[in-house]
């Protein structure tokens, strides 16, 4: 296996980055996840249990060398599902992490994925102090916002910020770097359902949702996937599934809906992680709204796999 290719998996979540990157060849050397949670998911499809809070000195201190650095770092600070308060959020600062694992390691690749709204938050004050922390460490800096719909061939309307960085030194040939092309989208949301009857949680009735009147009322058609928007139904009449959302198993406001033949429900997790490329994946027993999470946090499989695919024509 060719060492160049040796990368660490930093706010690891289920193992996307890892899925998508080592099925490109690359090889995980280390990973850190801090939720407990999604460690359990990441080891029953990973076999290994990644380390734990990557604030730690002990923790950090135990990243080897290594080529390439992943990092879906957590994006709800930035987010307009959320409250925007960036740096201010102490979630923000663990940017400010990868940058001091970055200093101490230089890989050749930075890999990074956030919300799109990174790139616009605080006026651009945010991506351009990511952006000049990085160039001081010697790489330039590639970003570009994708959409899983447009990109990956998976019928969601998933738009994601993607940060690839290459260290100049390192890297002659850094600017051949190129995001990938679109794709036509051949696949519909039908690929993706179940179409067999799910079990009974998953399905609303008058005496467990509020809005179940909203529902009849709606017209609710089985060849798309609909939002409860806190206070209405609304059609998504592009035919993809809407953006998945960490909170979406709690009762949050983009709950995704569909009526299939035995009535109206909500997406399963299984679904959920297929709208997110995954394919063969195992689910453990956990808590539902645990995995909704882990799927709204997650990246989109094929999405990261064309992005390394352009990082691997530049490294190699």
């Amino acid at each position: 296996m060719n060492n160049r290719l040796d990368f660490i998996d930093l706010f690891a979540g289920v193992g996307g980055f890892n899925f998508a990157i080592t099925q490109g060849g690359g090889n995980c050397i280390f990973s850190s996840e801090i939720d407990e949670n999604a460690c359990k998911t990441y080891q029953l499809n990973h076999q290994y249990t990644p380390l734990g809070d990557i604030t730690l000195p002990e923790i950090q201190n135990q990243i080897p060398p290594h080529n390439i650095l992943c990092a879906g770092f957590p994006c709800q600070p930035f987010s307009v599902a959320g409250y925007r308060k960036g740096f201010l959020d102490t979630r923000g600062t663990l940017f400010f992490e990868i940058e001091k694992i970055v200093g101490k390691h230089l890989p050749e690749v930075v890999f990074l994925e956030n919300v799109k709204n990174l790139k616009t938050h605080d006026k651009g004050n945010t991506f351009s102090t990511i952006k000049h922390s990085l160039e001081q460490l010697g790489y330039a800096v590639f970003a570009e916002v994708l959409n899983t719909a447009t990109h990956a061939n998976i019928p969601q309307n998933r738009e994601r910020i993607f940060i690839v960085c290459f260290h100049q030194d390192k890297v002659p040939n850094w600017k051949d770097f190129q995001f990938p092309k679109p794709i036509k989208l051949t696949k519909t949301i039908h690929d993706i359902l179940s179409h067999e009857k799910q079990y009974d949680c998953y399905y609303y009735t008058p005496e467990n949702c509020y809005f179940y009147n909203d529902l009849l009322s709606g017209s609710l058609k089985e060849d798309t996937v609909y939002q409860w928007r806190r206070k209405y139904v609304r059609e998504n009449k592009n035919q993809l599934c809407p953006t998945l959302t960490a909170n979406m198993g709690m009762g949050g406001h983009n709950v995704p809906i569909i009526k299939d033949a035995y009535g109206f429900r909500k997406l399963t997790p299984d679904e959920c992680f297929r709208f997110q490329g995954y394919k063969n994946f195992r689910l453990p027993e956990i808590a539902k709204s645990h995995l909704y999470k882990q799927a709204g946090n997650s990246v989109t499989v094929p999405l990261i796999e064309r992005i390394f695919d352009e990082i691997k024509r530049v490294l190699l």
